[in-house]
């Protein structure tokens, strides 16, 4: 449309055109590139990887302890072995012919609701009792209140307990300590990690059995003690499991291979399907 029909200036549909798109997080400008503020030549070779992500979603440098418990959680995210759905896509993508930017697309694609989701559900679990305790109600009542909620729409199984392959998770226990270690520092409150605990608990008096907390609950602790959104913990978990991903494709990349399925053709499936049979002899 020109600028006669549309009724306005050439100038007023530039400046239109200009905050089409808005943003804070970057300035650039031929020989400039400015991110948060800070010009890109100040930030290369002085921060790190972990500080980057956090001033591209918060719009500040964390401190350095901050910015270390944020390092640790991903640093344990990365890759739980070729049984991961996401990993196997992976895999299974290059041996079919992707290149490893499809390969890599391909399993982050997967990881959803169900297969990487449970961090972020997690994160949702203990901000809503983060809320209720804020209003005045008791650890427990509020714990309880929120699994309520929680089984009655979803079911019994809660995001961030238990594990199908650990009987304890083997990162949790350190992740745990590095809270630990930073609340005493004064770098976090440590509210998530008590809410964490008493979820841990009520599930424990629920079941009368101890479901642990797993990869996803200790992470959803660490990312709200941080001040993470819930709705950031799933893409938290992708930047993370992002590298276990490329290795794997990589890997297989290096390894070869044609067509690999979920198994080899040695290994049968399941058909449950009907018997032989034959169509009748007028339409054979």
């Amino acid at each position: 449309m020109s600028a006669q029909k549309s009724g306005k200036t050439a100038e007023q549909l530039l400046q239109e055109t200009s905050a089409w798109w808005s943003t804070d997080i970057i300035d650039i400008h031929p020989g400039k590139i400015g991110i948060r503020g800070y010009p890109v030549q100040d930030l290369i070779g002085a921060v790190r990887f972990p500080d980057m992500i956090w001033l591209m979603l918060r719009g500040e440098l964390p401190g350095r302890a901050q910015s270390a418990l944020l390092e640790a959680a991903l640093v344990a995210s990365v890759d739980h072995g070729p049984q991961a759905p996401s990993i196997a896509i992976s895999r299974m993508a290059v041996t079919c012919g992707l290149p490893l930017n499809g390969a890599m697309a391909s399993a982050i694609n997967a990881l959803d609701d169900v297969h990487g989701g449970a961090g972020q559900q997690c994160m949702e679990i203990y901000h809503q009792v983060a809320g209720l305790t804020g209003a005045g109600t008791a650890l427990d009542d509020a714990v309880e209140t929120v699994l309520d909620a929680y089984v009655a729409e979803h079911g019994k199984i809660i995001p961030g307990f238990g594990h199908r392959f650990h009987p304890t998770d083997p990162r949790t226990p350190k992740l745990l300590q590095l809270v630990e270690d930073a609340r005493s520092a004064g770098t976090i409150a440590g509210d998530y990690a008590r809410i964490g605990m008493a979820v841990e608990e009520a599930l424990a008096r629920r079941t009368g059995k101890r479901i642990p907390m797993n990869i996803d609950g200790v992470t959803a602790v660490i990312f709200s003690e941080l001040g993470f959104a819930a709705e950031l913990g799933r893409g938290l978990f992708i930047l993370s499991r992002a590298v276990g991903i490329l290795a794997h494709a990589w890997e297989q990349r290096t390894q070869g291979g044609r067509i690999k399925g979920p198994m080899p053709p040695s290994v049968p499936y399941t058909y449950t399907g009907s018997p032989e049979r034959r169509l009748p002899p007028e339409e054979a």
